[in-house]
């Protein structure tokens, strides 16, 4: 086997060994399966009774910004993961054994997925029976769904790059969360960005979160002619940005997340 093939086998591994460990913790299964079926319900029968969206169901207009706002918030648990893992001196296990330095990263991220995999099939199953429906093509449907896995596997090196500075839990979740939650609240997730203020108005606008919602509403259908059309670049073109913003988080916090986990083992 070549380099290439040993570091995807040794990434299989870990990733098999970290998605064991998430089924044998209720904890992590119960943020994976059950907090997507709250959010649905919850988001859906509160603001949905609040909040009108011209030509469309607010079930609709919602379900793509809670799609996007649990793959941003699940990604924090490969941070957490690897912090606990460098506490308890994981890596200088891994250190000792045959395997590519770059495995331990890829299995995690890797498994991240399969963890928003589930997330977003439970949401997805939820959001039919609270009335949200799909007016696109399967093949677009696909499309959204796979945008949505793959930026979510680029968000959760962006956690491991954190993670690795940090290399506390406890300093890292703190951090996490008030990271994350502007991104996801200061989007259009959960309202029309055309309706706040100034500044916030422009901030929401060019929110990669905002890009990502906005494409996965055009490819599954959740938009209507009767909302204002959206006024900044990112959002008019959408699907193509919110991919180039995914290949961006990649470009930049992959290499930088494996320079920090070696430096991590090397101490």
């Amino acid at each position: 086997m070549n380099a290439l093939q040993i570091a995807v086998a040794d990434g299989m591994t870990i990733a098999k060994r970290n998605a064991l460990k998430i089924r044998r913790a209720p904890d992590l299964l119960g943020g994976v399966v059950m907090l997507p079926i709250v959010f649905v319900l919850l988001f859906g029968y509160i603001f949905g009774s609040m909040i009108d969206i011209p030509g469309m169901t607010y079930g609709e207009y919602m379900l793509p910004g809670i799609f996007v706002m649990t793959i941003v918030t699940s990604a924090q648990i490969t941070g957490y993961t690897l912090t606990l893992d460098l506490q308890k001196g994981i890596f200088d296990r891994f250190r000792t054994l045959p395997m590519s330095s770059s495995a331990v990263l890829t299995g995690q991220t890797v498994s991240d997925v399969i963890m928003n995999l589930t997330s977003l099939v439970t949401m997805a199953v939820v959001g039919l029976v609270v009335g949200w429906r799909i007016h696109t093509s399967p093949f677009e449907a696909a499309l959204g769904f796979l945008l949505l896995l793959f930026f979510s596997y680029a968000f959760s090196w962006v956690t491991a790059t954190v993670a690795l500075a940090l290399r506390t839990p406890e300093i890292f979740n703190n951090v996490a969360t008030i990271v994350s939650l502007p991104l996801v609240f200061l989007s259009n997730a959960f309202a029309d960005s055309t309706r706040l203020p100034g500044p916030l108005k422009v901030v929401a606008e060019w929110n990669p979160v905002s890009t990502l919602i906005q494409a996965a509403r055009e490819l599954f259908g959740n938009t209507s002619p009767a909302m204002p059309a959206p006024g900044a670049w990112p959002l008019q073109h959408a699907v193509p940005v919110s991919l180039l913003w995914t290949l961006l988080l990649l470009a930049v916090f992959a290499p930088l997340a494996t320079r920090l986990y070696k430096r991590s083992v090397s101490r």
